[in-house]
């Protein structure tokens, strides 16, 4: 029973993911709003109602996207973090292994990107609906935070995962208007960005500036409630 139970669980990951790249390459080619379900369905090689027996909506299909990537990038970064300890490679090489395995999605980010930016639309990375790719990539950058030795505030440091993600969205926006070969300008963008970064983050445990630092994280203490 054990191997018919493993072979079906086996069967039904294959199926989920054939309908997820159907919908990815159909999104690409048609854009998000021209695509239906019934059309993904009929791509993929399923039934209607098995592929909304998998994803119940387009919605949860971008979701799975969002996890996939999600995914990819954790698993590009995974050997660096286990090795480098400064906070400015950890944090450079987050961000740019991230463009990296983005690149493929480039095209397919352009024609979504209208979708995602709406405040209210599920598909924003700041929904309801996007908070389990959101940790995800969060504690990414707590990894790069938790694992650097360089000193930085301990306020600062309990704070920083969140706001470098924020900076990650940031660049996710220049990324997606983005058309230099190669992402050429992305790169560039976080070549000069960290070291400014790394420097303010250094500058947080001096004495003179931790009043500013207490101040900045209050800030943002107040602007997330």
């Amino acid at each position: 029973m054990t191997c018919v139970s493993e072979a079906r669980n086996r069967g039904a990951e294959s199926t989920r993911e054939v309908i997820v790249e159907t919908a990815l390459r159909l999104f690409r080619e048609r854009g998000f709003d021209a695509t239906t379900m019934r059309a993904i369905a009929a791509e993929a090689g399923v039934s209607v109602g098995n592929a909304y027996y998998y994803f119940d909506s387009k919605e949860a299909l971008i979701q799975a996207y969002y996890d996939r990537a999600q995914a990819e990038h954790e698993a590009a970064c995974r050997e660096f973090l286990a090795t480098e300890e400064s906070f400015a490679a950890r944090l450079s090489g987050v961000l740019r292994e991230w463009v990296r395995v983005s690149e493929p999605y480039h095209e397919f980010a352009v024609k979504f990107f209208k979708h995602a930016a709406e405040p209210t639309n599920p598909l924003s990375p700041f929904s309801k609906q996007s908070s389990p790719a959101r940790e995800a990539s969060i504690a990414i950058y707590r990894e790069v935070v938790e694992g650097s030795r360089d000193r930085m505030n301990a306020e600062l440091r309990e704070e920083l995962p969140e706001l470098l993600w924020l900076l990650s969205m940031g660049m996710v926006l220049f990324w997606v208007h983005d058309t230099s070969e190669g992402c050429a300008r992305t790169y560039r963008l976080i070549e000069v960005t960290v070291p400014l970064v790394d420097r303010l983050v250094g500058l947080s445990h001096l004495p003179g500036l931790r009043g500013i630092t207490k101040d900045f994280i209050a800030a943002v203490h107040e602007l997330r409630a």
